[in-house]
């Protein structure tokens, strides 16, 4: 009672799915929602899964069916097409069964018995595999929006005790005898062996340790948000911050900062990788980029960290203007659509090239996307349009989406003004060519 009304996850009248095995600690839980005197009113239904994973698990559920039955509860059983073959493969199994069940009674939670043996056990086996300082916290008590483990808190011996009071004969599953198995191996040999030998309250310092790291993490949480206030900005699929503003943290800090915004965008770099990207937010050059999983890639524009699905290599459409006769077309730049008019009137969405067309231009003309080594003429001279980029501050992923109109000779002509460029910013000539100036024709 008192651990419910401290997590207030459950109330008078929910609809609560339990996860039922048949053991000891799924059966205690049933046993303490159905019968606890005064415990509000909840409409209780019962799941239980059959792996087909043993010969006897056929058993087991018409057992559990026939005691929800006594119970007064109402019963759900599920059976696997297939036995899984992993551990994995039957949890996966399983959970897409109780979500099943909860969609199917219109349930508002779901409950596992999950309890604190269970936590010292998730714990240490993380501990021995090398676990981040966020795995140290070990199974939450509740993952949103509707799981909730109410026993986390009592350890194995608490609810076997309550069992044997009340009368409960659970069903014993032979497997979990199996030490082969990691997690058995811990529980029947490796944290008994350190509880007589070396720290009689292993199991307790483990759940400490677990809800010391949750407390700390639950704290960063809470801090995040305000770390990069002001300097994140969401992009197409994606974020982008500010570097200067990054890189005065603590490193320790920033790997935090970088592993959420990875989790915002759904991918999970591990070690290796978060120190890779890092690495680049501190040394990588404007222009470059580091690719990350799930196709997604860490790229710097200036004084810009820009995270975003990686390009999908789309091939460019070229628009060919054959002669001096007025027309319209499209090309496709970068991913984008450009639609033009030369010629003629302008029309509505409808980019014009140049007005005037003379047949002194040596055709056919052509709109493509930028490449390298382009250059523009200017009464001063020519200039790469590289160099006028980047002296506009045009981030590189922006110039592979900016049309460029070439003659037949490969010259550029004009080149189209950038969607992020302002009018008015940097040097007037530079930017009165980014809005459209031909090279020695009319615009």
């Amino acid at each position: 009672m008192e651990t419910l009304a401290r997590d207030g996850v459950l109330r008078e009248g929910d609809r609560v799915v339990v996860a039922l095995s048949g053991g000891m600690d799924s059966l205690v839980l049933l046993h303490l929602l159905r019968f606890t005197p005064d415990l509000f009113a909840l409409d209780l239904s019962a799941a239980h899964f059959d792996h087909r994973m043993r010969e006897e698990s056929g058993a087991d559920a018409a057992w559990v069916r026939g005691l929800c039955r006594s119970w007064g509860v109402s019963c759900h059983l599920g059976r696997a097409t297939e036995p899984p073959t992993t551990e994995d493969g039957a949890r996966e199994a399983r959970y897409g069964f109780l979500h099943g069940v909860m969609e199917e009674v219109g349930g508002t939670r779901l409950l596992t018995a999950h309890q604190g043996d269970d936590q010292a056990e998730t714990v240490l086996f993380r501990i021995l595999r090398g676990t981040g300082l966020r795995g140290l916290a070990g199974i939450p008590r509740q993952r949103w929006p509707r799981l909730y483990r109410p026993l986390l808190s009592f350890p194995r011996a608490e609810i076997s005790a309550y069992g044997e009071v009340v009368g409960i004969r659970p069903r014993e599953d032979p497997s979990n005898r199996k030490v082969e198995i990691a997690r058995n191996a811990l529980r029947h040999r490796i944290l008994p062996a350190v509880e007589k030998g070396i720290a009689p309250g292993a199991r307790s310092s483990l759940r400490r340790l677990a809800r010391l790291a949750r407390e700390n993490e639950e704290a960063w949480s809470s801090l995040m948000p305000g770390l990069l206030e002001g300097t994140v900005q969401e992009e197409e699929g994606g974020f982008s911050f500010v570097r200067s503003a990054f890189l005065a943290y603590h490193p320790a800090v920033r790997a935090r900062l970088l592993r959420d915004l990875f989790r915002r965008v759904g991918i999970g770099p591990g070690e290796a990788g978060t120190r890779a990207a890092l690495e680049f937010t501190r040394t990588g050059a404007s222009g470059g980029a580091v690719n990350l999983p799930g196709g997604f890639r860490l790229s710097r524009e200036f004084d810009r960290l820009v995270l975003s699905p990686g390009p999908q290599h789309a091939e460019d459409v070229l628009l060919e203007i054959p002669d001096a006769s007025a027309g319209e077309g499209e090309a496709v730049i970068g991913g984008r659509r450009v639609a033009f008019r030369w010629g003629g009137e302008l029309g509505h969405g409808v980019r014009s090239v140049f007005r005037g067309i003379t047949a002194s231009l040596a055709f056919p003309l052509r709109v493509r996307g930028w490449c390298p080594g382009d250059r523009i003429r200017f009464a001063y001279g020519r200039k790469k349009l590289k160099k006028l980029f980047a002296e506009a501050r045009i981030p590189v992923s922006e110039r592979k989406r900016i049309a460029v109109l070439a003659d037949g000779k490969g010259r550029v002509l004009w080149v189209e003004a950038p969607p992020t460029l302002t009018p008015g910013a940097g040097s007037s000539d530079d930017i009165d060519f980014l809005l459209g100036i031909m090279d020695g024709h009319q615009s």
